[in-house]
C-alpha cells in the first residue's frame, strides 16, 4: 500500500447534470468552435507552449546522441561485450540502428499537418469532445514545474490523437507517445505519426539485453532533460473489454528511475480519462474476443475502414486529473539512500521495496483514471440490457436505467445526462437505442440486442458465435461503468456466501472474491480492509445494509439493490465456473456455455487461469 494515497482522490471535474453546452459543469466542447471557425487558421495558428522551466531545448537527433554517449548504454554495451564476445563498434552500431527504428522525430509542422486532419475527422465521427479545462490549466502548471508523465487510460485507436489533438487545442507542449512497432509499418501514416511524437516499442522484447538498455535509457533521458511529457498507457494494451486492464510495469519504472537517482527533484504524473458514448472499434473488439485474429494495422486497412466516418459516435469526454506528485508519495515509502551507494550511470535492480511501490503507484493511477471516467445512459441501460437478454420493454427498461442512475449518483459516479429542461428520460432512452443500433434494436416497444445477419443458413456454431458477439459488444459497454459497483457487489456477494452475518466471515469471503477476480477488476494489492470499508460504505450510505461492532445485516428496504449487486457479478462468476468445468470436465460443456456468453471471451478465459494458477487451484505444465 501506498502511505498517502488518500491525498490523491478523484478531480471533481464535472457534477452530474447536463453536461450539454459551453462549459456546462467544468467540460467544454472543443469542437463547437471548430464548427464556428476555419481548420485551416487553426492549423497554422500561432503555437507558443511554455514548456519545463528547467528544460534546454534540444532537437531530436541531439537527444538520440546523448543516448548513444550515455554512461549506462556504454557499461551495457561493455557486458554483453564480455557474455558474447561481440565488437564494440559492432554493438554501438546495432544500438544506434534500434535508435533510429525507435526514435521519435517531433516536428511542429506535422502537428499542423495532424491537426487540421483532425478537426476534419472529429467533427464528422463525433458529435461533441468535452473536456475539463480546470484540469487543463493545472496541466499547464505542472508541465511548467517538473516532468511531466501523461498517462490515460486505452480504449481505443483515437485515445493519442485525441490528446495530442487537445495539448495543440490549448497550447500545451506536445507529447511523445510510447507506441506499438505495428503502427510504424503503416506506409505514410507510420512516418506522420513518428513526426508527430509517436516512438515505437516492440511488443516482444524478451531478453534482449540490449534493446532493454536502449529504450529504457531512451525514456529516461527525455524524462531527466524535460524534453517533452511523455505519454503512456499504464495497462499496455488497448483493453478489448473496455474493463481497465492490471497495469504493466516496465514503462512505470524507467519513468521513475530519474526520479529515484536524484536526477529530478520530482514527477508529475497526470491520469486522464478518455470516456467514449460509442467505441470506434466495438465490433472489432467483440471478434477478437471470440478468437477472431485482429486485422494487421496498415495504411491500406485503414483506408478500407474509412466507412466509419459516416458513422455518429455520440460524445467523447477528456478528464485530466489532478497531477500526483512522485516525489509527496514516496515520502515514508522508499528509502531513497539505497541509490546514493551506486553511481547515477550504473544499471541497478529495484529492490522489493521500490518493486511494491511501482506496483502500488500504477494500480492507483489506474484507479484514479476509473473515478473520472464519465458515464452516459447508455453505459447504465448496457448494465440492465445484460439482466434482461430475452428482450425488454422499453418503459421499463427506461425505469431501470432511472433507479440505476440514482444508485450510481450515490455511489460517486459521474454521469452525462442531458437537463430534463432540454431532453426529457424517454427521449434520451431513444436516443441511446438509436446511436447504438448496432448492438440494439427496438421493435414494437421492445428492446432486444441484434445479431449479425449473414448469407444462408445458420449453424448452432454460427448462431452461438452471433449471439455471444452481441452479448460482448453490450457488455463492453457495461464494462465501462463496473468499477462504480465492483466492491459493493462484491460485498453483496460475500454476505450471501458466508454461512453468518459476522463482519469477519463476510470479509473472509470479500477476500476470495478480491484473489479470485484480481485480475478481472483492477484492485490495489494488500489493501483488502479499504476496499472491504469502501464497499460496506457506500452500502450503508445508501441505506442498504446496517452494522453493529461484529455483524453486517442487510435493511428490509435494501433487498433491491442487494439482488442488482449480485446479478452485476453473476455473468463474471458464472463464465469462471463454466471455464472450470471446462478444463475439468469437458463434456459438460456444451450443457452449461449457453447460459453465459460472456464465458466465450478469450480475455475472461485467460484471467480465470491465472487466478487458478495463482490460487494453487492448477498446475501448469509444459507438453
Amino acid at each position: 500500500m501506498i502511505r498517502g494515497e488518500e491525498n490523491y482522490t478523484c478531480c471533481s471535474c464535472m457534477g452530474h447534470g447536463s453536461v450539454d453546452g459551453a462549459e456546462a459543469d467544468g467540460f467544454f466542447d472543443i469542437l463547437e468552435e471548430r464548427r464556428r471557425s476555419s481548420d485551416l487558421s487553426h492549423a497554422f495558428r500561432t503555437f507558443n507552449p511554455q514548456p519545463f522551466c528547467g528544460a534546454t531545448p534540444i532537437s531530436a537527433a541531439a537527444l538520440n546522441r546523448m543516448v548513444l554517449e550515455s554512461q549506462y548504454l556504454s557499461y551495457i554495451i561493455q557486458e554483453i561485450m564480455v557474455e558474447c564476445d561481440e565488437p564494440r563498434e559492432a554493438l554501438l552500431e546495432e544500438a544506434s540502428v534500434l535508435l533510429d527504428e525507435m526514435s521519435q522525430n517531433l516536428q511542429l509542422g506535422f502537428i499542423r499537418l495532424l491537426g487540421f486532419a483532425l478537426s476534419k475527422v472529429f467533427k464528422s465521427v463525433f458529435s461533441s469532445i468535452h473536456v475539463n479545462e480546470d484540469g487543463l490549466t493545472r496541466l499547464q502548471q505542472a508541465i511548467q514545474e517538473y516532468p511531466v508523465i501523461l498517462m490515460p487510460n486505452h480504449r481505443s485507436y483515437v485515445d493519442f490523437l485525441v490528446l495530442s489533438y487537445i495539448m495543440f487545442t490549448y497550447d500545451l507542449s506536445i507529447p511523445v507517445i510510447a507506441a506499438g512497432i505495428p503502427l510504424m509499418g503503416m506506409k505514410l501514416i507510420g512516418e506522420i505519426f513518428r513526426r508527430s511524437g509517436a516512438f515505437f516499442i516492440r511488443r516482444a522484447i524478451g531478453s534482449d539485453k540490449l534493446y532493454w538498455a536502449v529504450l529504457s535509457e531512451y525514456v529516461r533521458t527525455i524524462v531527466r532533460t524535460g524534453y517533452a511529457p511523455l505519454e503512456f498507457y499504464v495497462e499496455g494494451l488497448r483493453s478489448r473489454t473496455l474493463k481497465s486492464l492490471t497495469p504493466k510495469l516496465g514503462m512505470m519504472h524507467m519513468v521513475l528511475e530519474p526520479f529515484f537517482k536524484g536526477e529530478v527533484f520530482d514527477i508529475s504524473l497526470v491520469p486522464i480519462s478518455i470516456s467514449y458514448e460509442r467505441v470506434l472499434e466495438e465490433s472489432l473488439l467483440a471478434h477478437e474476443l471470440l478468437g477472431v485474429p485482429k486485422p494487421k494495422e496498415t495504411t491500406g486497412a485503414l483506408l478500407k475502414a474509412r466507412t466509419v466516418l459516416k458513422e455518429d459516435y455520440g460524445c467523447m469526454h477528456v478528464c485530466f486529473g489532478n497531477p500526483v506528485s512522485v516525489r509527496d508519495l514516496v515520502k515514508g515509502n522508499i528509502n531513497r539512500r539505497q541509490y546514493n551507494l551506486v553511481a547515477r550511470d550504473l544499471p541497478m535492480k529495484p529492490s522489493k521495496e521500490t518493486q511494491e511501490f511501482v506496483s502500488g503507484l500504477a494500480h492507483m493511477i489506474i484507479r484514479l483514471q476509473e473515478r473520472n471516467v464519465v458515464l452516459s445512459a447508455w453505459n447504465l441501460m448496457a448494465v440492465v440490457l445484460l439482466q434482461n437478454l430475452q428482450g425488454i420493454d422499453l418503459d421499463l427498461l427506461t425505469h431501470k436505467t432511472l433507479w440505476l442512475r440514482r444508485l450510481a449518483l450515490r455511489f460517486g459516479a459521474h454521469l452525462m445526462w442531458p437537463s430534463k429542461d432540454n431532453v426529457s428520460d424517454s427521449e434520451v432512452m431513444s436516443s441511446s437505442v438509436s446511436l447504438h443500433h448496432s448492438v440494439v434494436c427496438c421493435e414494437r416497444g421492445r428492446v432486444y440486442l441484434m445479431e449479425e445477419e449473414g448469407p444462408g443458413p445458420v449453424t448452432q456454431e454460427e448462431g452461438v458465435f452471433r449471439r455471444a458477439a452481441a452479448v460482448l459488444m453490450c457488455a463492453s459497454y457495461r464494462n465501462q461503468a463496473v468499477h462504480v459497483f465492483t466492491r459493493p457487489a462484491m460485498v453483496a456477494v460475500a454476505m450471501i456466501t458466508a454461512a453468518r452475518n459476522r463482519t469477519d466471515d463476510v470479509f473472509h469471503h470479500f477476500k476470495f472474491l478480491l484473489e479470485l477476480f484480481s485480475n478481472e477488476f483492477v484492485l490495489i494489492p494488500g489493501q483488502a480492509v479499504q476496499d472491504f470499508e469502501e464497499g460496506c460504505s457506500l452500502l450503508q450510505q445508501s441505506g442498504v445494509i446496517g452494522r453493529s461492532d461484529e455483524e453486517i445485516y442487510v435493511r428490509d428496504n435494501g433487498q433491491e439493490i442487494i439482488i442488482f449487486l449480485r446479478a452485476i457479478l453473476q455473468p463474471f462468476i458464472e463464465s469462471y465456473q463454466v471455464i472450470v468445468v471446462i478444463y475439468t470436465v469437458v463434456q459438460a460443456v456444451l450443457h452449461l456455455h449457453w447460459r453465459s456468453y460472456e464465458c466465450l471471451s478469450s480475455d475472461l478465459q485467460k484471467n480465470v487461469l491465472s487466478a487458478l494458477l495463482r490460487m494453487a487451484a492448477v498446475t501448469k505444465t509444459t507438453v
